[in-house]
């Protein structure tokens, strides 16, 4: 053979045969590095990141299952208030509507206040001490509804009214209604904050797919022009960053459900103290329901799953200006 023909001849013909390398060799050099500053930075991202939308459901989750719990028990009751007029006996007044009101259907329980619980409601306001004699202070009663029972309020006050022509029934409704509108505002706020902490998630990852992709340039350019597809280089940097929002995600809501786990105990802490009784009125005993906890950890997946799909539309638009 020539010279020249040796030079332009292949050396070796393998035929359809290729090396077999081993899964093993293959994986040491996986096209994005496994443990980078770049990927530990982002781990801590995605942690924070999710810790943050962690706490914010967890909150507006005690935040629901209180304003449940006080419209369930404010719905329940009914308040008369009987007040001391002229040439009208008060006490006899309230004995009155105590009457009518044990005889009326679907009232389980009547309890009217004493003078003692009446000054201890009117402390905060009035201080210790008053003797409640030398003020016009009305009679409270307390009657409690049967669950499911839908009472007929109009007959109702006009039956109080024919007893005792002072007395003024309260069903709450105001108080509901707004315990409505302040529940629908903290999930429309939770809501906002969970949008906000996704987009900065979104964010986020695609700066750092594009640096990774920056990193290693060269190594993506080679694998693109010797004819990888757009799809396998796509698929390694998901799983890379499918791996990095799971770490992320495990850390941040591991820790967000260790704070809600030990916040029941810490509450008790405080007990008895303002703050204490004023954060317990507000949310509770600080305990989610186990749907809670279950809440936190698909949310967890769901930022990791974000994380991996806002590196994969960052990778496709930055292969399509190599082309």
């Amino acid at each position: 053979m020539s010279r020249n023909g040796n030079e332009h001849g292949p050396l070796v013909d393998l035929g359809h045969e290729r090396p077999q390398v081993p899964a093993r060799a293959r994986n040491l050099s996986p096209i994005v590095p496994r443990a980078s500053i770049a990927g530990r930075a982002l781990v801590a991202v995605v942690a924070i990141m999710t810790f943050l939308a962690s706490i914010t459901t967890g909150a507006v989750l005690l935040v629901s299952a209180s304003a449940a719990e006080w419209q369930s028990e404010v719905a329940s009751e009914i308040t008369i208030q009987v007040r001391p007029a002229a040439g009208r006996d008060l006490d006899r007044d309230a004995a009155a509507v105590m009457e009518a009101m044990r005889t009326q259907p679907g009232i389980v329980e009547t309890r009217p206040f004493s003078k003692e619980e009446s000054a201890k409601l009117l402390e905060p306001w009035l201080g210790s001490g008053l003797s409640l004699d030398d003020l016009p202070v009305p009679r409270v009663i307390v009657a409690r509804v049967q669950p499911g029972t839908t009472l007929d309020l109009v007959a109702l006050r006009g039956r109080i009214m024919q007893v005792a022509p002072t007395a003024s029934v309260d069903d709450h409704r105001a108080w509901i209604e707004r315990m409505r509108s302040m529940t629908g505002a903290t999930v429309l706020a939770g809501i906002g904050i969970l949008a906000l902490v996704i987009i900065a998630t979104i964010i986020s990852v695609s700066f750092a797919t594009r640096g990774a992709m920056a990193a290693n340039r060269p190594i993506v350019e080679v694998l693109h022009f010797v004819g990888a597809g757009d799809r396998y280089i796509a698929n390694r940097f998901f799983r890379h960053f499918l791996r990095l929002g799971l770490e992320g995600g495990v850390i941040g809501g591991g820790i967000a459900m260790l704070a809600f786990g030990f916040s029941e105990s810490i509450a008790g802490w405080f007990s008895g103290t303002p703050v204490g009784d004023q954060f317990a009125a507000l949310l509770g005993t600080f305990s989610l329901r186990p749907s809670g906890y279950l809440a936190l950890a698909v949310q967890a997946v769901l930022i990791a799953a974000i994380t991996a799909w806002a590196s994969r539309r960052t990778l496709f638009s930055t292969l399509d200006d190599i082309d």
